[in-house]
């Protein structure tokens, strides 16, 4: 064999166990295995407005467990039908983890790094959203001061009524503490691997090998997929998404954007909680 010759896959979009995640030499899953995931994902994003924002959000504090099992039932789904997707292309499912070698310092740096990326990312969506409230301010013409030059509260509707339904969601006692532990760390590992892993790959291959398509697009999908979460949030969600693309790219791995998104949904979960406990909301 000629040495400078290009070495072929036997199979059409296929991608080594190992490859990093800006790999977009290929498709991952058949094109119409995507849109049937899209639309699933838009169904429940829907859905989960409807339920979360309408009458029934009161009923979620009393069926708690019940919806936390629900999630992630459709958790397991989604991921199942991201592996049968790849089995139809012949893709190992385990190349979605990215480049796992450099065993357990490799493990600790990832860990290491996710505290940095998610204190990082708190300062990032913090301006925004405050940038986000100002300039909102300037176009209603408020103020932030009153007349006598004190600070003006700042009072949103939507995201006040957000705020509640969310710290609804929050556990309240041990067994649901254990229970939002489960599911917080099967969100960081299947919402990774769906958006970051299958996505970030199927659409950079629609875009002809661009890395930045696939970036921009899963990003705004993972922020259209929370929908109860209201139009500000789901803009702010893309951009968390967008900071989570780039970290799988940097670390050519999942790893630390799957301890990062588990230990954000964590932590939010039990600050909602703690600040529900003292009837801060």
């Amino acid at each position: 064999m000629d040495p400078n010759e290009t070495h072929q896959s036997p199979h059409p979009g296929h991608i080594e166990s190992g490859a990093p995640l800006a790999d977009a030499s290929g498709s991952v899953a058949p094109a119409w295995h995507t849109v049937v995931l899209i639309v699933g994902i838009g169904m429940l994003s829907v859905e989960g407005a409807r339920e979360l924002s309408g009458p029934n959000a009161n009923a979620i504090d009393s069926h708690r467990l019940t919806t936390y099992v629900t999630t992630v039932g459709s958790e397991l789904l989604m991921l199942g039908w991201v592996y049968l997707g790849m089995r139809l292309r012949k893709i190992p499912f385990r190349s979605l983890f990215g480049d796992l070698s450099g065993g357990v310092n490799s493990l600790f740096l990832d860990f290491g790094i996710a505290i940095m990326f998610w204190i990082g990312s708190f300062v990032v969506l913090g301006f925004i959203g405050l940038t986000w409230t100002l300039t909102e301010m300037a176009l209603k013409h408020q103020s932030l001061l009153s007349p006598d030059g004190k600070p003006v509260a700042v009072s949103d509707p939507a995201q006040q009524h957000l705020i509640h339904t969310l710290s609804a969601l929050a556990p309240s006692n041990g067994r649901e503490i254990a229970a939002w532990a489960l599911v917080c760390i099967m969100a960081g590992l299947v919402e990774e691997l769906v958006f970051r892993g299958y996505f970030q790959r199927q659409f950079a291959a629609w875009s002809r090998g661009a890395v930045a398509g696939g970036v921009v697009f899963s990003s705004l999908l993972f922020g259209a997929a929370h929908g109860y979460q209201g139009i500000r949030n789901m803009v702010l969600l893309s951009v968390f998404g967008a900071l989570f693309s780039l970290l799988a790219i940097f670390r050519r791995n999942l790893r630390a954007g799957i301890f990062a998104h588990a230990w954000h949904d964590f932590a939010i979960g039990l600050l909602l909680a703690f600040v529900k406990s003292r009837h801060l909301i």
